[in-house]
């Protein structure tokens, strides 16, 4: 791929805040608001949703999934790896065709059952990648999360599925 033809907002950082959590987590949060919320941002065409509840401090639970880390949803951290890219992730969704990304089907088995669900990839020469999830519900689509794979494996494992999902495509004709 060509990451020339790519062009992404500058990453939003705390020091930018003067390391002021509270003020920057705000303005994540305008951010999100202004690309999610106020002008929906679409998917192929589609108008992405979100899940707002459980509201989380006030915010909508896919801005929490796109800000915070961790298995138990009680416990989840702040991960500024994802709040610094938050402006990233509409123009990635929006563009994800005319920049040829890699998007694929995922299924995921979790407590609540089996889940439909779409990747795509934002794969970059000088910065980590970034992967955003959307969750395939029968009408629509949910924005679900969107994170930077912090370990090797993690994209290999990223890699493998795609590389499956190509198989499997090409077996039945479709490439």
């Amino acid at each position: 791929m060509d990451n020339n033809a790519i062009v992404l907002p500058d990453l939003l950082l705390l020091e930018d805040f003067g390391g002021n959590y509270p003020a920057y987590i705000e303005e994540i949060y305008k951010i999100f608001k202004r690309d999610f919320v106020s002008k929906k941002t679409k998917f192929r065409g589609e108008e992405l949703r979100l899940k707002w509840n459980p509201i989380y401090q006030d915010k909508a639970y896919t801005f929490y999934h796109m800000t915070h880390e961790g298995k138990d949803e009680q416990n989840r951290l702040p991960d500024l790896r994802r709040c610094e890219r938050m402006p990233w992730a509409k123009p990635a969704i929006e563009n994800c065709d005319s920049w040829s990304l890699k998007i694929w089907p995922q299924v995921r088995t979790g407590k609540g059952g089996t889940r439909d669900r779409l990747c795509i990839w934002l794969e970059l020469v000088d910065e980590p990648d970034y992967m955003i999830i959307l969750d395939i519900r029968t009408d629509y689509k949910l924005l679900w999360t969107a994170f930077v794979p912090q370990y090797p494996h993690e994209k290999r494992k990223k890699q493998k599925e795609y590389e499956a999902w190509l198989e499997t495509q090409k077996s039945l004709g479709h490439t």
